[in-house]
């Protein structure tokens, strides 16, 4: 009797043990980084960066003042990432205006 209940036993571990490796993995969520309004926020933000380190590069801009816009595009990005996460993944259309009007300012600092 004592060894079929410790078969029994033995048995309902190893069936918890495999069941317990069939439990779905949540990975990390997608955070719609392809999401058009996020892409285009984020493709203005690498083309500033680019021509941040061009203005560098040619001599038309002091390194401590691209480290100041550098911060600045930074924490338009981090406050990109924060509103997706707040959004499921997406940045709505007035997000994406106000992330604009930020990135036109830093823009206009650059220069032309």
């Amino acid at each position: 009797m004592k060894s079929k209940l410790i078969v029994s036993l033995v048995t309902v571990v190893v069936a918890v043990f495999l069941l317990g490796g069939m439990v779905p993995v949540y990975a990390e969520p997608d955070w719609g980084k392809d999401h058009p309004r996020r892409s285009q926020v984020n493709k203005r933000l690498k083309n500033q960066n680019h021509r941040i380190n061009e203005k560098v590069k040619n001599g038309e801009m002091t390194k401590a003042e691209a480290k100041k816009l550098h911060r600045e595009d930074r924490n338009i990005r981090q406050e990109e990432r924060y509103m997706a996460k707040q959004n499921g993944g997406h940045i709505t259309k007035q997000e994406q205006r106000t992330l604009n009007q930020q990135e036109n300012q830093v823009s206009r600092e650059i220069g032309k």
